[in-house]
């Protein structure tokens, strides 16, 4: 039997397992990536990639490739909630509130000043195959789908895995220093005997990904549209509808809605039943639809109670699974992959020992916990915006109509009721304005040279995010000058493995303050110490350089 030896194994051809592979090839590191499907995802997936990902993509090389064919922001940047699409019933084709979402709008601005990018959309049933490409061009030949791991021994030296090419039968041996377990949880964390902590089997998502024409009925500005009319039984059971492109905007062609059913609802498996509640949802009896896929998913809360075992490095849906509210999900593998393959790239490299990959499931735990709670009270938060409309689960039809004249009413009873929706609705706003949430995350133990300074007060709705150089921290942005060219500090990082030492004396700080004075928590001293340049978190205080050996120990 063939043996293979390499330093790092990747067992998953998903987003992270992708992601995983070209940040490796980049900082140096020889792997063997195998995924059991014969390709990429041919179902929809997530979409949203907010600005730490962007940020991500943009320090390796790929953002530019994303963003050529992903959407602009001016083409998703709101969310609207609609009684229906078409229909001429009293009450349809009523729009209840829009709001501006994910850096579009009036939030560009803010966006803007704190990134060097913006988020942008792209469905990841497109996004993998690019990322595929972009991985095959930096290590050719060693992306192997329709390849799947039989089996693996652990050893203090690595992992030897059988694996075989399921084109061929051919079974053949790798031996690896390190696994990067980015499987879904499907094999390594269950064989492994990972816990995964938190609820299960919540509600049965229905995911409907199709193809119409719905030019005259959508506008350039919305990305998803949540539909509320007195026949759903709450937000999730009425549905709500994302635009899939590849033409972005109101010519967007594919399109997927998301229903939710109870576990036990026989209906949730009658996929003859898509399409016409599809068609009754929109209100469009005679639109042609043609429907690509039907996927069932179930939704849980659940974080992998160990991310290291031996050898092995559980990440991305191994690691954690959440409601796809606020977009964490796949936005956070991607950024498990940039924590650890730097990391892996230290200790491959002989520069850092061993101990510090134990920080990976150190920094990482506490960040994917936070965000799945935050993606499920989001999720929650939906019943609120029910509540908040008057539509009132159970009740009798009659009443949920009697509910939706009155909000559409004239006179000042109706304009309450406008009110009430207006101020229920935008407690959502800590799903589609999550500003914080996404860049402002923080690592309290790790890779990390504390500096003794407390940590700064974060926003409680999420979406107010204030630069800080307290360390654990993602390094704040501010475009400086360097050597006559405009630069983001990102760009002073880079992706090669190494340190960047950035010092900002008060007395000479560059054209925008790092960070801005009225809006941020700067550490006591001017020193922003070495920072590892595939991370970009900050290591701060008035420790010296000889400070790093405790991080990288």
């Amino acid at each position: 039997m063939t043996t293979i030896e390499t330093p790092v194994l990747i067992i998953g051809g998903g987003g992270c397992g992708l992601t995983s592979s070209i940040f490796l090839s980049n900082l140096g590191v020889d792997h063997v990536l195998v995924e059991r499907h014969q390709g990429t995802s041919i179902l929809p997936k997530a979409h949203y990639l907010n600005q730490r990902t962007m940020e991500v993509f943009r320090q390796h090389g790929i953002a530019d490739a994303v963003y050529e064919v992903g959407a602009p922001i001016e083409k998703f940047g709101q969310i609207r909630w609609m009684t229906s699409l078409g229909g001429d019933g009293p009450l349809d084709r009523k729009v209840i509130h829009r709001m501006d979402a994910f850096g579009g709008g009036e939030l560009r601005e803010r966006y803007e000043a704190d990134s060097p990018v913006l988020s942008t959309n792209y469905p990841q049933l497109r996004l993998e195959p690019l990322l595929r490409k972009e991985a095959e061009k930096r290590a050719p030949g060693q992306i192997r789908y329709n390849h799947e791991v039989l089996g693996w021994e652990q050893a203090a030296d690595g992992v030897t895995a059988q694996v075989v090419n399921r084109d061929t039968d051919e079974k053949f041996t790798v031996k690896a220093r390190y696994v990067i377990a980015a499987d879904g949880g499907k094999t390594v964390g269950p064989r492994e005997n990972v816990a995964m902590i938190g609820p299960t089997d919540m509600v049965d998502m229905v995911s409907t990904h199709f193809t119409a024409d719905l030019s005259e009925y959508w506008d350039d500005q919305t990305l998803i549209t949540w539909f509320l009319n007195p026949e759903g039984e709450n937000s999730w059971g009425a549905g709500a509808m994302v635009q899939m492109g590849p033409t972005w905007g109101r010519n967007s062609e594919e399109w997927v809605v998301h229903f939710a059913f109870r576990p036990d609802d026989p209906e949730r498996f009658n996929e003859e039943a898509i399409a016409p509640r599809l068609r009754e949802l929109l209100r469009l009896p005679e639109v042609e639809l043609q429907v690509h896929k039907v996927s069932h998913w179930i939704l849980d809360r659940i974080v992998a109670d160990r991310w290291r075992i031996g050898n092995i490095f559980l990440a991305g849906d191994a690691a954690h699974r959440q409601p796809p509210t606020t977009g964490l999900g796949l936005n956070t593998g991607i950024q498990d992959a940039h924590n650890l393959t730097w990391k892996l790239a230290q200790v491959l490299s002989g520069s850092a020992t061993d101990a510090l990959l134990d920080s990976y499931e150190s920094e990482r735990i506490p960040v994917s916990t936070d965000g799945a709670d935050w993606a499920l009270m989001a999720f929650t938060n939906h019943t609120v915006i029910d509540a908040g409309i008057g539509l009132t689960p159970g009740a009798p039809l009659e009443a949920n109509i009697a509910a939706f004249h009155a909000l559409f009413s004239e006179g000042l009873m109706g304009e309450a009721l406008r009110a009430r929706a207006a101020i229920a609705i935008g407690t959502q706003r800590a799903e589609f304005q999550a500003h914080d949430v996404e860049i402002g995350f923080r690592y309290e133990t790790g890779a990390v040279v504390p500096d003794g300074t407390p940590p700064a007060q974060r926003s409680a709705t999420g979406t107010v995010y204030t630069p800080t150089t307290r360390p654990g921290h993602r390094l704040p942005h501010a475009w400086v000058d360097k050597n006559g060219e405009r630069v983001s500090t990102h760009d002073l990082t880079g992706n090669d493995g190494s340190f960047a030492l950035i010092d900002v004396p008060k007395a000479r700080a560059g054209p925008r303050p790092l960070p801005s004075p009225q809006r941020s928590s700067v550490s006591r001293s001017r020193w922003l110490e070495p920072v590892p340049t595939s991370t970009m978190s900050t290591v701060s205080g008035s420790r010296s350089v000889k400070s790093m050996p405790t991080v990288l120990c």
